[in-house]
């Protein structure tokens, strides 16, 4: 089923660039922390609290965020907890000052940033559909935007900012991060007014909770979108655990060269981004799914066979290119494709599956690592990216995706004979 291409509205922009200034103070924080925990400690496991501290919100209360999300005003979520995390960075940026920064002090606050992050995120993703009227070519031209200068800011700007910014002095990374949050709570407060999710009657936050969970399980499509990440996570964050020894050992290159190869898996990633849509038009939005899942085993194969330098670049390139490509064409599809009342819990079940799968994947690697070499967890990731294209390839099909988007047009006609869906102010 396809759509017309028409023009963004106003809007977007507006969203856009809040987004790509809060993904810019993303990366000056995402390299500023860890770096200032370095300050403060040579203990592993101490610097290991601080980064894991950020990806805890997801795991202790990635649902029940989506069904908060989903009560409350979703623009109104978005520019409070941007404001939030502004006013947040400014304790740290204080205590860096009057040099009282501690660990417990940067896990805390990176565990409230991920906090922030799961609400604004969860609550970003629900609002989009409502911008742009669940119009699928627009999502995939909006998101496809959105991911890109994400993987521009907090790839590729960001970390060698932050990097900058601290050698001006511990608070001004921190400072720089809490400017950008405030930014764009401004931008994001001057966003039209969405409509207000439809309260679900008598039903307790835990219940709206394990209504949207199980809204995924029981719709096989979204089922394949959402193990799509899951196991994706898996095999990349086994690969990622021992891509650095895998360099070093069997490719023959030093930290320089490491962080070159990252970046042509970011370059990658950027050009998946930006060809996601002319994909999804050509080969039909399930079949463009089936071939980054398919690619993406493929070029992590090519990986762990790579002998040297060079073909390991290409070969994270062009696993980035897919895993680019997914990560538009895969949320667009959600967003066309789910009821407005479901959208927060639907998005968090789904980002929450995938967080829980990373510590499975960090602990394979490692294992397999130990236990047989270096190479062992990129075949072992190849094998699984490759059977998850098999097993989520009928889930994803084309005839489905159609079927569902028929759906989800019925729905939205129904609902606009008594209001209006798309924000265009």
């Amino acid at each position: 089923m396809t759509s017309p291409i028409s023009k963004l509205p106003t809007g977007f922009g507006r969203l856009w660039t809040a987004q790509t200034i809060s993904s810019l103070g993303d990366g000056v924080s995402h390299a500023a922390l860890p770096l200032l925990a370095l300050t403060l400690t040579r203990d592993p496991m101490a610097l290991a609290v601080v980064t894991a501290a950020g990806t805890l919100p997801w795991l202790l209360f990635g649902v029940l965020g989506g069904a908060l999300v989903d009560r409350w005003d979703r623009r109104v979520t978005m520019w409070v907890t941007d404001a939030a995390r502004a006013a947040l960075l400014v304790v740290p940026a204080a205590a860096a000052a009057l040099d009282l920064l501690s660990i417990p002090l940067l896990a805390t606050v990176a565990f409230l940033l991920g906090l922030g992050g799961l609400f604004f995120d969860t609550a970003a993703s629900a609002y989009l559909p409502d911008l742009l009227g669940r119009d699928p070519a627009l999502l995939e031209r909006a998101n496809s935007r959105l991911r890109g200068t994400q993987t521009a800011m907090s790839g590729f700007a960001g970390p060698p900012a932050g990097s900058a910014l601290l050698t001006l002095g511990r608070a001004v990374p921190l400072l720089a991060d809490a400017v950008s949050f405030a930014l764009s709570a401004l931008l994001v407060r001057s966003l039209p007014a969405a409509p207000r999710p439809v309260p679900q009657a008598r039903e307790s936050l835990l219940q709206q909770a394990r209504a949207g969970a199980s809204y995924v399980f029981r719709d096989r499509l979204l089922l394949g979108l959402a193990l799509r990440p899951a196991v994706g996570n898996i095999a990349f964050i086994a690969v990622e655990t021992v891509l650095a020894l895998f360099a070093h050992d069997r490719l023959g290159i030093g930290t320089f060269g490491f962080g070159l190869l990252l970046t042509a898996e970011a370059a990658g990633g950027l050009v998946g981004a930006g060809i996601a849509s002319f994909l999804g038009r050509r080969l039909g939005t399930g079949t463009a799914l089936t071939c980054t899942a398919a690619v993406e085993g493929l070029a992590v194969l090519g990986l762990a066979t790579a002998s040297n330098p060079y073909l390991a670049g290409l070969a994270l390139a062009v696993c980035g290119a897919g895993m680019g490509a997914t990560m538009v064409l895969a949320p667009s599809l959600r967003q066309a494709i789910v009821p407005t009342h479901l959208m927060g819990r639907v998005t968090s079940t789904s980002r929450m599956l995938a967080m829980c799968a990373a510590p499975f994947g960090a602990f394979l690697g490692g294992w397999l690592a130990t236990a047989y070499d270096v190479r062992t967890p990129l075949y072992t990731a190849a094998g699984l990216l490759l059977a998850m294209t098999a097993v989520t390839a009928t889930m994803t099909s084309d005839s489905r995706v159609e079927a569902a988007l028929r759906a989800a047009a019925r729905d939205d006609e129904a609902a606009t004979q008594d209001s209006p869906r798309s924000l265009t102010s």
